[in-house]
């Protein structure tokens, strides 16, 4: 009822607000030295002299883009080519690995490079679920624009997003997008009427403006970002009510979960503007700000069911409850020139970060103890590129330093033939990693700085029908910091390396399209760090046109990754650790799909993990995460509805 609910308010929004449009003007974003947008599309007129609203007249740019000083507009998405994946894993092309459910704590499946450095937070297992600060799509609507989105996913999965942005004045356009979704328990729960049957519940939401002066010399881009989700903690299922076959793959019927009153928390308030001026032909400037507040709260109010399970490692404080709580502030500002110099674009900054970690944990029913962490950073940078004509072929380099501490130098090239890279950082831990203390874990830790050094190179080889990209990463890795079997931060000095080796193929036999991916992983010391040797995915379709409006595609999806011992889930601390006792994955996934288009309204219909409950490659039941079963075959359906006047 509350998802319906949600939909009405929002369409009734939308609604109301078509009676306030103000046409916009045209005209092209940070003007003078090319270091913003070109103009947006035209607004076509039907035999009536009526305008006609669409994808061409509701046009938006990234921030990146602005940053780069790249022209960019993009159309809105209206293909329907893989729009039955709803789910986060799926869309993360299954480099993504949860707990089995929606919405359930989150890793990357395989070793990825710092992006950002200076200290993080470190608690990131619901990032997914989060809009992400730089995919905001900023807008130029010619009408007012809104997208409705809603997918039913079976066994207590639904999402709704909502999506509005419209022009108040020809240069200043404002949006929201919000999102919401829930999932039921798929095991540890007497059913539908137990009172404790929810699992996952997300509140997301971005307030987003951009405005430019009349004069084109100035651009302001800004949002606030938050993020509400809540999950209960089940710890994975329990070892007594599990049935383990000899390939490793599990039978199950209800089993009990090892966790029934513990929960998790996130609270996220993100404020990110950014903003250019244009001071002469080929030189601007610009300022950044950020300012994010995370709380994350952890509570299990009977420990009684975690002793009987030997859950937790330790109980320092109490027998009976633990109850703890994880502030982190950030304060950050980036100062800086960019521009355009004979045919180089160049960019050079300084950042300032300040930034804290406060925790809270009880020692008994009626006392806490807290800890602390201060960080004050500074760092410096340097980019430049040059592009092509077209803009899609360019070489980059980066260089940024923080003073004393961390250091990143990248290169890059990327043609139409290929794309080769070096990386080099040196990362600081995360507030973490240096510093714990609850009723069951504690650590306090001086290491060092994380290195890793990387080279990554991709071919494209394009026939007619025909399109093939191999790709090679490389890391070598040193001073890697992980979780222990007893879910303690460490750290591995030595160095070790990774090589992952795969393609991309795609073949579009006439109305048949045929899409693989593959990836072959070696992590030389996997004691720290481990990866599925395998991972493949495979997507066949069939795509036609029913009576001229009615457009389908028929599909089969599959995926598998190769046995491994993956790493475990600790929810205390959010983080995924080692262990030697479950192997997990080594099981055939499969679904079957149908996309649809009617004029702009997207559809799917989906029979997810269709092959659960067959013998042999197709079984019953695996683990994505040890003990936390992938949710089983059910059907799925969805709609996407935008609307532009």
């Amino acid at each position: 009822m509350k998802k319906w609910l949600f939909i009405i308010v929002c369409s009734i929004w939308s609604a109301v607000s078509y009676g306030q449009i103000r046409m916009p003007g045209n005209g092209s974003f940070g003007g003078g030295g090319g270091g913003g947008l070109g103009q947006g599309g035209q607004v076509k007129l039907d035999d009536s002299t009526k305008m006609i609203y669409g994808p061409h007249t509701s046009r938006y740019f990234l921030e990146e883009d602005v940053f780069n000083n790249r022209k960019t507009l993009y159309a809105i998405d209206t293909s329907y080519d893989g729009f039955h994946r709803y789910n986060f894993v799926q869309r993360a092309d299954f480099q993504l690995v949860d707990l089995g459910n929606l919405g359930t704590a989150s890793r990357s499946l395989f070793y990825r490079p710092v992006e950002q450095i200076g200290t993080q937070f470190g608690y990131d297992a619901y990032t997914p679920y989060a809009y992400a600060i730089q995919d905001v799509k900023y807008y130029d609507t010619k009408s007012p624009y809104t997208n409705l989105y809603l997918a039913l996913g079976g066994l207590g999965q639904n999402i709704a997003r909502f999506d509005h942005s419209q022009n108040i004045t020809p240069r200043l356009n404002l949006g929201i997008n919000a999102q919401r979704f829930t999932t039921n328990k798929y095991f540890g729960t007497s059913g539908t009427s137990d009172s404790q049957n929810n699992l996952t519940q997300n509140w997301a939401f971005v307030f987003h403006g951009n405005y430019r002066s009349k004069d084109e010399k100035y651009l302001l881009m800004g949002q606030f970002n938050h993020l509400n989700h809540s999950a209960y903690e089940q710890g994975g299922m329990s070892s007594d009510t599990l049935n383990f076959r000899s390939d490793g793959t599990i039978e199950y019927n209800n089993p009990s979960a090892i966790l029934k009153t513990a929960q998790s928390w996130e609270r996220r308030n993100n404020w990110h503007i950014y903003q250019q001026y244009v001071l002469a032909q080929g030189f601007q400037v610009y300022h950044v700000f950020d300012y994010k507040r995370t709380i994350d709260q952890y509570v299990d109010t009977d420990l009684s069911q975690a002793q009987a399970n030997n859950f937790y490692p330790n109980y320092y404080y109490s027998n009976t409850n633990t109850l703890q709580k994880v502030r982190f502030r950030l304060f950050e500002n980036k100062f800086g020139i960019k521009g355009r110099y004979q045919g180089f674009n160049y960019r050079a900054h300084y950042r300032q970060r300040i930034l804290s970690m406060n925790g809270t944990y009880n020692l008994s029913d009626s006392t806490n103890a807290t800890y602390k962490l201060n960080r004050f950073e500074n760092f410096v940078g340097l980019w430049l590129a040059y592009y092509l004509k077209d803009s899609t072929q360019r070489a980059t380099a980066e260089f940024e330093y923080s003073l004393g501490r961390d250091f990143k130098i990248k290169g890059e090239i990327v043609s139409k033939w290929f794309t080769a890279g070096y990386y080099s950082v040196l990362s600081s831990p995360t507030m973490l990693q240096l510093m714990y203390t609850s009723n069951h874990l504690k650590w306090e830790n001086t290491s060092r700085l994380v290195n890793s050094n990387n080279i990554y190179g991709q071919l494209n080889l394009a026939a007619k029908k025909v399109h093939f990209s191999p790709r090679l990463d490389y890391h070598l890795i040193s001073n890697y910091i992980y979780y222990d079997t007893a879910a303690v931060a460490r750290q591995f000095t030595s160095p070790f390396s990774v090589i992952k080796v795969g393609a991309l193929t795609q073949w579009k036999p006439g109305k048949f399209q045929f899409l693989s991916q593959t990836y072959y992983t070696l992590v030389s010391n996997d004691n720290v760090l481990r990866i599925p040797r395998f991972m493949a995915n495979f997507r066949a379709t069939f795509d036609f046109v029913y009576y001229k409006v009615l457009f389908l595609q028929l599909g089969a999806e599959i995926h598998y990754k190769s046995t491994y011992y993956a790493d475990t889930y600790m929810p205390l601390t959010q983080q995924f650790h080692l262990q030697n006792s479950t192997k997990a994955e080594g099981v055939v996934y499969t679904e079957f799909f149908v996309n649809a288009r009617i004029n702009r309204v997207r559809l799917f219909l989906k029979m997810a993990n269709a092959g659960q409950g067959f013998q042999g490659p197709f079984n019953r039941g695996y683990f994505s995460t040890p003990l936390y079963p992938v949710v089983g075959r059910s059907l799925g359906f969805g709609l996407n509805w935008p609307l532009f006047d």
